[in-house]
């Protein structure tokens, strides 16, 4: 690929991104229209919408890795655990349509595991400072419970109170220190 063609991809799933979050119509031909490029452009990237989708998902996935790792800026891995899952919920409520995108809607789910784990790699690696024998369980106790408060955010179920979400964030991570028995 030349580099106008990377040029024109990412700003056609850029086009998606702002599409979706806007909630506006979602095609090849809006995308196409938002990026100010012929109908038929998309196509020499993406073979359909759900292609296209697949990206916007995957450009996703790294933005959430992103917002985890710029969370993650303390040495004290409890802290480190609390301000992670905070941002992860923060960047749902943020993007509330792309999260969908991501983790309900289809889009993110047929992506490759591997290429959708990063901001949940950043987790383990700091449950695994914390609770080192427990680190595969403790790591999906803490998404769990992580995106079990996003989804309730998004869905109107609780409502926004960041210090109650920060307690409730930091009481597992100073369960998982705690040694078992």
């Amino acid at each position: 690929m030349s580099d106008i063609s990377i040029s024109l991809h990412d700003r056609l799933v850029d086009c998606g991104l702002t599409l979706i979050e806007r909630g506006g119509e979602v095609s090849l031909r809006a995308v196409a229209r938002a990026a100010g490029v012929s109908a038929m452009a998309p196509y020499r990237h993406f073979s359909d919408k759900a292609a296209l989708m697949a990206a916007v998902a995957r450009r996703g996935f790294a933005m959430l890795e992103a917002t985890a790792a710029r969370a993650d800026v303390t040495p004290d891995a409890a802290e480190a655990l609390a301000a992670q899952g905070a941002a992860y919920i923060g960047f749902a409520r943020a993007n509330p349509a792309l999260f969908r995108l991501m983790f309900a809607d289809g889009a993110g789910l047929g992506l490759p595991r591997e290429e959708c784990e990063g901001a949940y790699a950043l987790m383990t690696r700091r449950v695994a400072q914390l609770a080192p024998a427990r680190a595969e369980t403790g790591t999906l106790a803490c998404w769990g419970l992580v995106h079990g408060l996003a989804t309730l955010a998004l869905d109107g179920r609780i409502a926004p109170n960041p210090a109650a979400e920060q307690e409730v964030l930091r009481l597992i991570a100073e369960a998982l220190a705690r040694p078992v028995g």
